[in-house]
This record gives C-alpha cells, sequence and structure tokens, in this order.
C-alpha cells in the first residue's frame, strides 16, 4: 500500500483552508454589500409584499364663480374593494354582491375568485349610491371593504356646461376646465396599508400605515352666477321661441379679458354627458365655431377707416344705389333700391354694404388685412379653454377686388364668437387687445389662502383712444337711430352692431332662408364694462335679421346686467328715434305730494290706479321718470 507523504498532506490541508477562507471571505463581503448595500431596497421589497393597500381618493378642487359661489363641487361616494384572500364563503359573497351591485352572479363570483391582492368591481362597484353602501355595511362581509370615494356634483345642473366640462369615473377632466386645469384640480390619492401573510390574512402586532390623501386647488373663476344665470334664462327662451339649429351668447369685461357668462346650445347635463351625442359635448361653440359673422365684421373695416384717418362720418357722404359693381360681380344693400344719399355715419347706422364696400376701397387690400390680423382674426385668442378654432382670412395671393369688398362687410371670411367679442372689446375699450381668460385664482382647500393668481393679459394695442371714442359713438348711434333700435334701453348708453349672415350648404353654395343672425353690444357706450355677443342659428317662423331676433336678447342681458351691477341710470345718452310701427314711450311724471283732484289732467296717457286713504300722493309705482309705454299702468299710493 503506497503512503502519502506528510508534505503532500499539509498542501492539501492548506488547499482546502485556502478555499474555505476565500469561500468564508466572498460570503462575508456578500453579506456585507447586501447588509449595508442592498439591504433598503431588500427591506422595502420585503415590506412590500407583506403589505397590502387600499386607496383613496382626494376631493376634487371645486369651481368657483367670481364671488366664491359653487360652480362644481364634489358628494361623498364609496367604492367596493375585495381582498379575495379573506373571503371565506365565496359563493355566499358573490350572491350578496350579484343582488346588491346588479351584476350577474358568475361575474361577481370572478371577482371574488381572482388571484391578486386586492380587486376593484368596475364600474359597477365605483361610487356606488347610498342604499347599496348601507346594504353592504349591514352585511359585513369578510374580505369586502368600502373605500371613500367621491363623485362631481354639478348643483346648477346644465349651466355652463360647455366652460366647466365633466369628470369620468376616475375623477379625471375630460372636458372644459376640468381637463385644462385637471393636475391642479386632481389633487394626489392617500391610501391605507395593512401587513398580510402569504394567504392574505392580517399579520398581528404590526402597526398599519395611513397615507393621508392631498385635495385638489379650488379654481375661481371669472364666471359672474347672476350674469350667467340671466344668460342662459335667454337662450332657453330664444330656444324655445325661434327653434334655432344653435345658439351662443358671450359677456365679457373688455378693460380685462375677464369671461363673466359663456354658453350655447344645445347643451347639455355635466352629470349625464352620456345621455346626449359626443358631438353635442365635445363643441363649445363660443370658442369652437367659425361662419361668416356678417354685418358685425363691419366694425372692425369702420376701426381701419377711422385709424388711417380716410374718412370723417359727419361731412363724408356716399349714394347708395342699392347696389354697387365691383370686378363684374354686383354686391346688393339689404334695403331694395338702396339708402340715397348719406353720410357715412348713416352708412353705419343703416348698415349699409355699398357703403362699406366703398370705404374698403379707400383702405385697400393691405391695410384692411392687417386690421385684421391685428385685431386677432386668423390665430387662437389663446382662452383658456380647449378645442378652439382660428377661422379663416383670405391669404393675400388671394385677395382681388371682390375678395377685398365682400370682407369689407363680412362675407367670405369666417371667424369665431370668441374672435368677434375680443375684438370689439378692443375697438371699444381704448383700442387694447386683451387675451380672454376664466381661471381668476387657486385657493388651498385647507387654509382657503390664493395659492396663486391670473392677471389680465395684454397683447397689443390696435387703436388709439381717440378712434376707439369715435367708435364708441358710431356704434351707439347705431343703435339709437339705425339697424340697432331693438337694443336700444332707455337710461342706459348702449352701442352695438347687428349681424345677418347667409350660411354656406354641403355644395358650398349660400343656402335660402337659413341665416346665423347676430347682435354684439356694450354698455355703457362711453365707457363700456359688458360686452354682450349673441348669435342665433337659423332662427324659425320669424324674419332672419339680426336686429329682430339677436339684439333684443342683447338688451335684456345687458339691461339685467347692468342693473346687477348697480350701474345708475343715466339721461345724457341719445334719443331713440322711432321709425313706424314703433311707438315712443312717455316718462312718469313725479306725482308724490300731488292732491288726488290734480291728478288726471297730468296722466291722461296713462292708466291710473289708486290705493290707500288720504288726498295726497305719499309713493308711485312706477318711479318718476321711468319711460313706459302709452296706457301703462300708474299706481299711486294715498295717505294724508
Amino acid at each position: 500500500m503506497k503512503r502519502v507523504s506528510n508534505t503532500l498532506i499539509k498542501f492539501r490541508i492548506r488547499l482546502v483552508l485556502f478555499f474555505i477562507t476565500c469561500v468564508v471571505f466572498i460570503m462575508t463581503i456578500r453579506l456585507g454589500y447586501v447588509q449595508f448595500v442592498l439591504g433598503e431596497e431588500i427591506t422595502e421589497k420585503a415590506v412590500e409584499s407583506w403589505l397590502r393597500d387600499i386607496s383613496f381618493q382626494p376631493d376634487r378642487g371645486k369651481i368657483l364663480d367670481v364671488k366664491g359661489r359653487e360652480l362644481t363641487t364634489n358628494e361623498t361616494a364609496a367604492s367596493v374593494i375585495l381582498i379575495p384572500q379573506q373571503i371565506k364563503n365565496k359563493e355566499e359573497t358573490a350572491k350578496h354582491l350579484s343582488d346588491i351591485l346588479n351584476i350577474s352572479e358568475a361575474d361577481a363570483m370572478a371577482y371574488v375568485s381572482k388571484q391578486a391582492s386586492s380587486v376593484r368591481i368596475h364600474p359597477e362597484g365605483r361610487k356606488i349610491n347610498k342604499e347599496q353602501e348601507l346594504a353592504l355595511k349591514q352585511l359585513n362581509l369578510p374580505g369586502v371593504y368600502l373605500a371613500k370615494d367621491s363623485k362631481r356634483y354639478y348643483p346648477h345642473d346644465d349651466f355652463l356646461s360647455h366652460v366647466l366640462g365633466f369628470t369620468g369615473i376616475d375623477n379625471q377632466g375630460l372636458t372644459g376646465l376640468e381637463l385644462v386645469y385637471d393636475e391642479k384640480l386632481k389633487g394626489k390619492s392617500g391610501s391605507f396599508s395593512y401587513f398580510s401573510d402569504a394567504k392574505g390574512g392580517k399579520i398581528p402586532n404590526l402597526e398599519n400605515v395611513y397615507i393621508p390623501p392631498k385635495d385638489g386647488l379650488h379654481l375661481k373663476t371669472t364666471i359672474d352666477l347672476d350674469i350667467q344665470t340671466i344668460v342662459e334664462r335667454e337662450l332657453n327662451y330664444a330656444e324655445y321661441k325661434y327653434r334655432p339649429d344653435g345658439a351662443i351668447a358671450i359677456v365679457v369685461d373688455p378693460k380685462s379679458g375677464e369671461v363673466l357668462a359663456m354658453s350655447s346650445r344645445p347643451n347639455f347635463s355635466p352629470a349625464h354627458y352620456q345621455k346626449v351625442p359626443s358631438s353635442v359635448f365635445n363643441r363649445n361653440l363660443p370658442i369652437w365655431s367659425t361662419f361668416e359673422p356678417g354685418s358685425t365684421f363691419k366694425i372692425i373695416t369702420l376701426a381701419a377707416a377711422l385709424e388711417e384717418n380716410l374718412v370723417n362720418l359727419e361731412k363724408d357722404r356716399f349714394f347708395d344705389h342699392g347696389h354697387i359693381t365691383v370686378g363684374g360681380a354686383r354686391l346688393r344693400c339689404w334695403k331694395k333700391g338702396g339708402h340715397g344719399s348719406q353720410t357715412l355715419l348713416e352708412v353705419v347706422e343703416n348698415s349699409c354694404n355699398p357703403g362699406f364696400v366703398h370705404i374698403g376701397q379707400m383702405l385697400g387690400e393691405k391695410k384692411l388685412f392687417s386690421y385684421i390680423q391685428r385685431f386677432g382674426f386668423g390665430e387662437k385668442t389663446g382662452i383658456d379653454l380647449q378645442g378652439e378654432g382660428t377661422g379663416i382670412i383670405f391669404k393675400p395671393e388671394q385677395v382681388g377686388p371682390v375678395e377685398l369688398a365682400t370682407t369689407s362687410f363680412g362675407q367670405g371670411v369666417s371667424v369665431t364668437p370668441i374672435q368677434q367679442v375680443m375684438a370689439v372689446s378692443a375697438a371699444v375699450n381704448g383700442g387694447y387687445l386683451y387675451e380672454p381668460y376664466i381661471a381668476k385664482e387657486w385657493i388651498d382647500p385647507q387654509t382657503e389662502e390664493v395659492v396663486e393668481k391670473n392677471e389680465p393679459k395684454l397683447k397689443r394695442r390696435v387703436l388709439s383712444e381717440e378712434t376707439s371714442k369715435k367708435i364708441r359713438e358710431a356704434l351707439e348711434s347705431v343703435v339709437a337711430n339705425g339697424t340697432g333700435r331693438p337694443a336700444y334701453i332707455d337710461g342706459y348708453r348702449v352701442g352695438g352692431k347687428t349681424g345677418t349672415a347667409q350660411k354656406v350648404g354641403p355644395d358650398g353654395r349660400y343656402m335660402a332662408n337659413n341665416h346665423i343672425v347676430s347682435f354684439i353690444g356694450f354698455a355703457p357706450a362711453d365707457d363700456p364694462e359688458l360686452v354682450v355677443y349673441v348669435a342665433i342659428d337659423n332662427p324659425k317662423n320669424t324674419i332672419q335679421f339680426g336686429g329682430v331676433v339677436a339684439a333684443p336678447i342683447v338688451r335684456q342681458i345687458i339691461h339685467d346686467s347692468l342693473k346687477l351691477k348697480n350701474v345708475p341710470i343715466r339721461k345724457d345718452g341719445l334719443p331713440k328715434k322711432y321709425v313706424w310701427p314703433e311707438e315712443p314711450l312717455e316718462k312718469v311724471p313725479n306725482l308724490v305730494g300731488m292732491h288726488k283732484k290734480d291728478l288726471l289732467q297730468d296722466l291722461s296717457s296713462f292708466q291710473v290706479q289708486l290705493s290707500g286713504e288720504g288726498d295726497i300722493v305719499v309713493d308711485q309705482s312706477p318711479e318718476p321718470g321711468t319711460a313706459v309705454k302709452r296706457d301703462a299702468v300708474i299706481r299711486l299710493y294715498l295717505g294724508k
């Protein structure tokens, strides 16, 4: 038998010891690396494998009007969350869920049998109603949890629907302000976490982890709910009276670009947007729709001519034959036979197309279209809503004598309502073109402090104050003496311009008896606080003129809005020119203090109703100076 030498044995022992030492060294290094380098990461993964999360949604920020009144808010709702590993009797639980949530037992069984740490029942278990919530609470089913959730609530139903927009099942903004400012409104989710073993059971003696949700910021808008209510009321009435294809109304502060009210028809309820076609809720007509503006666009032609000192409204004259021929095209006036000899101010008052073609020719292509661009046409206004249109204006190479002529009176170009409103605001506010906006302030829901504020954004100055003053005076004359007379308000100075535009059909031709009639007005005329635009698309059973249909609506919006704003009654405005069959109004005299026997000689134009005992008038209604129709009822209160 061969003997192994001691030297070889020692070598083998040393070799084994060396390998053992190397292994121990490597393991030590590895343990140290795991302990000191990967330890935190591994611990986090272990905790994650033990933790089960139930998420809690934050309250979405409210949307408020300019006075802090709620336009949107939230309602508390519960959502069902299942922990399948904790459900002991799956068949019984599935049956209860089926009955309460109105889903099939097969679907309920699929939910309770899922191999997942937590399961949401979507969408039937999301934001359930109070009766369903109470039923689940009473059953107290193992593994069935109710997480606090909320859903959007619109206290004014369909008011301001296109502006506010709506949210989806996860409270995410889908349209309107809800979408544009979703990041600030939505807040951050919170969670409730507990430690669970491999079977899903809670591990005792380990503390739960609760991270509270962070609610979204409140948005205070420029919208005035009182004025918005007036606008909604008037559009509802117009919809009832004229059965139009559509309707639009916008009210802005011309000195800042703040949108005070905006609405359109058809509209919808944000809480039930699924009940209307997507074409209704996806199209905010005041900023999206584009159409020929008609005569309201003449304000831009007038502004350009005045700014360039090309016309004198009182001294310059134009003879209207009822038509004008340009480049072989015969362009007609709305009045058959024409207006004859007029001052240029009367051209404006009468909305005479040939007269404005003449003004456009004086300006020429380059000057007119440079002003059109300066006033913001052909580009977005920048309003903080999605889906804004840009309109269509002629490119320089497309403009010939006919295009210049038709553009002068608002035909052949395409603009959006919000472009028109901001352009006219610039024309009457001293010449300043502002960017319209709705988001005014962001408010912390906990401290109620303003954390961010938007200021008016001036784009550029387009006119001088002198020119703007002349435009205000001319447009006030339109309302007192011209086509805008139905917008006249006794005691308030109102300026404005009518518009009647033919619509283009699918074949590219103008449609017969199908117009968009509009009126844009402002008040007080010498220092405007409001600019109001109303357009009615194809009104039925009426003469389709802006002065007939839209002007009275604007009149009512301006009248009621100025009263709400406590704008004082004035007597320095232009008197209204009455045309048959219009009947002049008569002012009620001051009768307080008069003796009963002396009344008849002063009140032959009115119907008098007396009440009270005594011989002396102590009060009266309407107030002295109020303009009323002949045969109006005057109520007098007698005393001693």
